[in-house]
């Protein structure tokens, strides 16, 4: 005999029928029916490893869904929380200056490289530090294109 479960699922008649129309359907996310059947799983006393096996996920991710649902409920169980998201690496005005930076030409050569605008916001000290994947994104998103300018005729 193995240790008893520290988190008991116990579902109600109405969570069990909300899960069990919810994995039916297939309306949710696939994130959202897999943790759903891995709850109608645990209500029946399954082993996690029994369930886990079924379900093609690791045994302490069922333990996570049954400490979860413990904790919060259905709803914290079947939906995440909102990730914090990392705040962007240029504010709009050092955007504007790597911007005004990328139109001007540089010295010395015909083109800038990722690297190179890096490096000058650097030396202008509009940040202390910056990769040049990070420019290029920061460029990506503006949707600035530095190689062809359109004018609105095709070329033939």
């Amino acid at each position: 005999m193995g240790r008893q479960k520290q988190w008991v699922v116990k579902l109600s008649d109405e969570e069990r029928r909300a899960l069990t129309d919810m994995t039916r359907k297939g309306v949710s996310s696939a994130r959202v029916i897999t943790r759903a059947r891995l709850l109608l799983l645990s209500d029946q006393e399954l082993l996690d490893r029994d369930v886990a096996e079924r379900h093609g996920v690791n045994p302490a991710t069922v333990a996570s869904i049954r400490h979860k649902y413990a904790e919060g409920g259905l709803q914290a169980v079947l939906y995440e929380k909102a990730r914090p998201k990392q705040p962007p690496k240029l504010n709009p005005q050092q955007t504007a200056i790597l911007i005004a930076e990328v139109c001007s030409t540089p010295a010395g050569r015909e083109t800038w490289t990722m690297q190179l605008l890096a490096d000058r916001l650097v030396t202008l000290g509009v940040v202390d530090r910056i990769s040049d994947e990070t420019v290029r994104r920061t460029l990506k998103k503006t949707r600035l294109n530095r190689g062809r300018f359109n004018v609105g005729v095709s070329p033939r």
